[in-house]
């Protein structure tokens, strides 16, 4: 499969971490959304029944970021993996989470986790 729906940079706050004060004051995380799904029969028809809703894709993802909080974003990864994947027609899900204020001492960019399903 080489047709890929992409959603970049979901930010919502959640409050993921195994510190207290992650759980307590929470941060912004950064979803990437990538899904292998067969654009060929929505694109002839022109109809949005026939290939993923990203919009809906990006609110579920949103509502798991704002959700019950898990310690790893490992976990978190996987959470919304399984959920994206659930969608018709997604046959393989890599979702990103970017964890930009993680509580590193040294200087960063970006920490994150990417998982396939």
């Amino acid at each position: 499969m080489s047709d890929m729906v992409s959603v970049k940079g979901i930010r919502s706050r959640g409050h993921h971490g195994v510190l207290g004060f992650e759980r307590e004051l929470g941060q912004t995380f950064v979803i990437d959304v990538d899904m292998a799904v067969d654009v060929g029969p929505a694109a002839a028809a022109d109809d949005l029944a026939l290939t993923v809703d990203y919009g809906a894709v990006a609110s579920e993802v949103a509502a798991i970021v704002t959700g019950p909080p898990f310690d790893l974003i490992e976990t978190l990864a996987v959470r919304i993996a399984e959920r994206v994947k659930a969608f018709d027609g997604v046959q393989e899900v890599t979702i990103t989470v970017h964890k930009p204020y993680a509580p590193v001492t040294e200087v960063f960019d970006d920490v994150a986790v990417r998982v396939t399903r």
